[in-house]
């Protein structure tokens, strides 16, 4: 009989965690969508500049704009959904990302296209949000940095197959900027293809149940009890009783939250998770992602190559986020940022003064030799590498972590808002220090950024491996 019930107990703990993974992955696919619209713009770049008769401010502005409606997206789609909910903030998202992947591939003129961009930020900035929000609401402790870790995962996943997609299309094409199926330029078909995870976003999210944490909040104890007894069978009163408690009452969670009560400052804890989203931003890692064709380019590499480059980072990014699924909850958290740190600053030294000390060529564009080209690019590897498996996944982790309760959602919406704009600042500013100060001089910049993020690490991170949301 012992040995019947033990077996039952086990039998509901797989099925269980096997749910959980489930209505994680779902939402995770919003971060898939996140990093393909991030990702998509990168092998376009040049052929949007020709189509469009863009200067390099105007082609900054092209690849930015998307981050201006991620941070209007970000800040909105926090309080929004402890408003309605995660879910139909979620549903909204993917029609969001249907409707701007489709517009993106058929602007006719630059203004059109940066609105479309603008309609795919407010998608990527709601998903920043709404996927570490919802998945750190429904996974166990035990589990939730490895399961918090899939919405990183999702977005390298997502800039990889955008990066695959694009030089897929240009190598049949021969080039962005030439005609593909239909007679249509093959720069339109790479933002197509974002349609096909956009519907399967939509049809993902109408299969998952609302954040238990977030039902609670709302006083709906007998959903959030029917919730929790499919993600934590036997315990869901005590869950409920938790979360309840966390909460303070029955005031419902709002922005005014945010603030010390009876000042107008922010509580300590936001400006620590806008500094993790600026760091995360200043070290340059979407130079790498957004304009890396053009980079390698700039560093004497042919489009072909660039674009292969591209895959080849993205690849390596995939293999980073899998170590971090691995370590994240046996080491913690504030270890892995740190030798991120380290390894980012070491790596993006070394590639300042490869850049700072090669030549150029009769046109004026940088020359690098064979063997310093080789090195550039193992170097920028090993810098994806400890991006990768610290900053990358961990910041999305510990944001959907170090927020109480009450102040999730909004919270997170301002420390999201903080890192995309920072990331507009980094993207609009890279084809201008491009043409003024040259690879080393903007490399420069992100090696400090680096150096700066380890004594944060150091004195402001708290480790949060093993600790219950309630418990934060």
């Amino acid at each position: 009989m012992t040995n019947s019930v033990s077996a039952q107990f086990a039998a509901s703990n797989n099925s269980s965690v096997a749910y959980v993974l489930f209505i994680s992955a779902v939402a995770a696919i919003g971060g898939f969508l996140f990093g393909f619209d991030s990702g998509v713009i990168n092998g376009t770049v040049t052929a949007l500049g020709k189509a469009f008769q863009s200067d390099s401010v105007a082609t900054g502005f092209n690849v930015a704009s998307v981050l201006l409606g991620c941070a209007i997206g970000a800040l909105v789609a926090g309080p929004l959904a402890d408003r309605v909910g995660r879910k139909p903030v979620m549903i909204i998202t993917a029609i969001v990302f249907a409707l701007s992947a489709w517009g993106s591939g058929d602007a006719q003129t630059a203004s059109a296209f940066i609105l479309f961009r603008l309609i795919g930020g407010l998608g990527i900035g709601a998903a920043s949000v709404l996927a570490p929000a919802y998945i750190s609401e429904v996974a166990p402790a035990a589990l939730r940095g490895r399961l918090a870790t899939l919405q990183q995962l999702a977005i390298v996943l997502g800039l990889f197959a955008a990066f695959v997609s694009n030089y897929l299309i240009a190598s049949a094409a021969g080039g962005a900027q030439y005609e593909f199926l239909f007679g249509l330029p093959a720069w339109r078909w790479m933002f197509w293809v974002e349609l096909a995870p956009a519907l399967l976003f939509l049809l993902g999210v109408l299969m998952i149940p609302e954040s238990p944490r977030y039902l609670v909040a709302q006083g709906k104890l007998d959903k959030a009890r029917s919730v929790f007894r499919r993600i934590h069978p036997g315990s869901e009163d005590q869950q409920i009783a938790e979360v309840s408690q966390s909460l303070q009452g029955n005031k419902k969670p709002s922005i005014s939250d945010l603030f010390i009560q009876g000042s107008r400052k922010l509580h300590p804890i936001i400006w620590v998770g806008i500094a993790l989203s600026v760091f995360q931003q200043f070290v340059g890692i979407n130079v790498v992602f957004y304009y890396g064709a053009e980079l390698w380019q700039a560093a004497g590499f042919d489009e072909s190559q660039s674009l292969f480059i591209n895959v080849l980072a993205g690849t390596t990014n995939i293999v980073s986020t899998f170590i971090a699924i691995a370590l994240i909850d046996k080491i913690g958290r504030k270890p892995l940022l740190l030798v991120g740190s380290i390894g980012m600053f070491v790596s993006l030294a070394l590639l300042t003064l490869i850049f700072g000390t090669a030549g150029f060529d009769a046109a004026g564009k940088l020359a690098l030799t064979e063997n310093m080209g080789t090195v550039a690019l193992i170097t920028a590897n090993l810098f994806v590498v400890f991006f990768g498996l610290s900053w990358g996944p961990v910041v999305w982790v510990l944001l959907g972590e170090i927020f109480n309760n009450r102040i999730r959602g909004a919270a997170l919406a301002v420390a999201a808002s903080a890192q995309w704009i920072a990331n507009f600042a980094i993207t609009m500013t890279f084809p201008v220090l491009l043409g003024s100060i040259g690879l080393a001089g903007a490399y420069g910049f992100y090696t400090l950024s680096a150096f700066v993020s380890i004594f944060f690490v150091v004195k402001y991170i708290k480790e949060t491996r093993g600790k219950s949301l309630e418990a934060m």
